[in-house]
This record gives structure tokens, sequence and C-alpha cells, in this order.
């Protein structure tokens, strides 16, 4: 097993140069991002997709696992958003959701976004905003449903918004270059661990982080477990034991780290306190998914 590479606190453009070493093939939008553009779309859109490859993440309010403040970005001119043309009208509840995001996107203020898309993993939030003005064109295209999740879509940038947040007050979709694949990374796998332990310990990270809105736990149906690549696909056995965990009430956020055992899976290690106060490592289990990494399995 390859132990990621953390760059947990770290600054962007670390993030950045580590993912350009490791997919150096990658051109991303290399047409639409040129002369006037380029310097700065693709260097917030360079970096976002690289902390969507490789890790980078931290929590507000840990110490020593804060991002470094960012530069307020610009005010974009753009004055539409969610453009709902195309042949399937977008429901209001979408266009509320997603609005009320890019309202915020346009005044540029990280910050503010970070802790609003708690969802995700800071820095990714940080690197994927970091250039308002491509993403806020790209929602001006018309927007297509595939099922799960909403997307729109330019030349240079894809947006892409899953139903189940768009079902919320407030969507934070994912974004990436034009022509790459979506992918989650190491960060998104630590930081769903993050949640699941801030729950447990009865700290969430958001007042409306619970199971039946943002589910962590992969579902029971269908079964499709599979970490060791057996060929033979079974119910995660978290999902058959929900109290597999035991009766965890505190974790250290600094002792996650992850490694890639195989595929679409992932581990992801934390230091627990139980309820006699001894601390013990547990060891996470995750699977990649459409809508991100969902838990399957932990053991001590």
């Amino acid at each position: 097993m390859t132990k990621a590479t953390p760059i947990d606190g770290g600054d962007i453009k670390s993030a950045a140069a580590w993912t350009r070493k490791r997919f150096a093939g990658v051109d991303i939008a290399r047409t639409a991002l040129r002369e006037s553009g380029r310097r700065g779309v693709l260097g917030g859109l360079a970096v976002s997709v690289a902390v969507l490859i490789s890790g980078c993440d931290s929590v507000v309010g840990i110490p020593g696992d804060e991002p470094e403040p960012a530069a307020t970005q610009p005010t974009s001119t753009t004055t539409t958003g969610a453009n709902t043309g195309g042949d399937t009208p977008e429901p209001p509840a979408v266009s509320q959701a997603i609005t009320r995001w890019a309202a915020d996107l346009r005044t540029g203020n990280l910050d503010e976004l970070e802790q609003k898309c708690w969802t995700m993993a800071p820095l990714n939030v940080r690197a994927m905003y970091a250039e308002p003005a491509p993403i806020l064109a790209a929602l001006d295209q018309p927007s297509v449903g595939n099922g799960s999740s909403t997307v729109w879509k330019s030349a240079a940038v894809t947006v892409i918004a899953n139903d189940r947040e768009l079902a919320t007050d407030y969507a934070c979709p994912r974004v990436f270059a034009t022509g790459t694949t979506l992918a989650f990374n190491d960060a998104d796998a630590r930081h769903t661990v993050r949640r699941y332990l801030s729950r447990l310990v009865g700290e969430p990270v958001a007042p409306t982080d619970a199971e039946g809105t943002y589910p962590l736990v992969c579902a029971a149906e269908p079964g499709s477990w599979d970490p060791n690549g057996t060929g033979s696909a079974t119910t995660a056995p978290l999902a058959v034991d929900p109290d597999a965990s035991g009766d965890v009430t505190a974790f250290i956020d600094q002792s996650l780290e992850s490694e890639w055992p195989r595929g679409d899976y992932i581990t992801v290690s934390a230091t627990v306190t139980n309820a006699a106060g001894g601390q013990q490592k547990r060891t996470f289990t995750l699977k990649s998914g459409e809508e991100g990494y969902c838990i399957g399995d932990v053991s001590a």
C-alpha cells in the first residue's frame, strides 16, 4: 500500500505542485484558459483539479490545522447564475440552493464559503472556488440533470451539484476543468471520517449534519462491498452493525491519516478516546461513489 501524501494544513501551491508531479500528463483546459485569463483562471482551476486528485484538508478552529488566509478575490460582474434553460426545467428548489451559493461566490469571500460548505474538506473549498469568474460563467449555461446530480458546463469549467444537497437550502457544488474527470481525493476521505467522528462525540461540524440528511455510512443495498477485490461483493459491515465504531467520546483530528488499499477504496486511521478514557487507533475503510466517500467498515 502506498501511503497518501498528506498536505493537510499546507498551502494550496504545495498541493498543486505535488499533483503536477504525479499527474504530469494532465492538460487542464489548455485552449480556453490562455492569454488574459490564463494567469487567473488556470491559477485557480489547476489548483482546483489538483486538490480533487491529491489531498488537502484542514478544519477551522483546530490549532495548527487552519489554512492560511487567502486573498479576497475580486467581485465578479457576472449577473446571472443557474440558468434554467434546456428541455428539462430546473425545479425552484434547485435554483434557490445554487443561487444562494453563487451569490456568496461572487463576493469572493473564501472564509465564508469554507464555513458554509462544511460537507467538503476546507482547503478543497478554497482551491475550487478561488476564481469565481469562470465558475459563474459556467452557471450561465443551461443546466442538465443526470438523475443524481445537476451539471452546468462551459468550455473551461464544469460545475456539478449533488441533488441531495440541492434539496437543502444551500448547495456547494464541485468544480473541475471541463475535459477532465471529477475525482474525490484523500482529503475528502479524511473529512468524511472527521464528520463521522464529530457526530459520534456529539459535536457535528454543522447542526444539520446528520445521517438522515447527509449519509456517511455506505448503504446496505445494493451489496457492493468488496475492498479486497474477491469478486464476491457483500453488504458493508458498518451498515449491518452501526455500533461497530464503539463508544467514542473524543478523537484527535491531527491523527487522521489515509492510505489507498486499491481501486475505489481508501482507509483512514484516527486516534479516538473511549468511554473508559483510553485511547485507541481506529481504521475506517471507505468506498468512493458518485456522491463522494461512504464509510463501510471500521476496525481496531
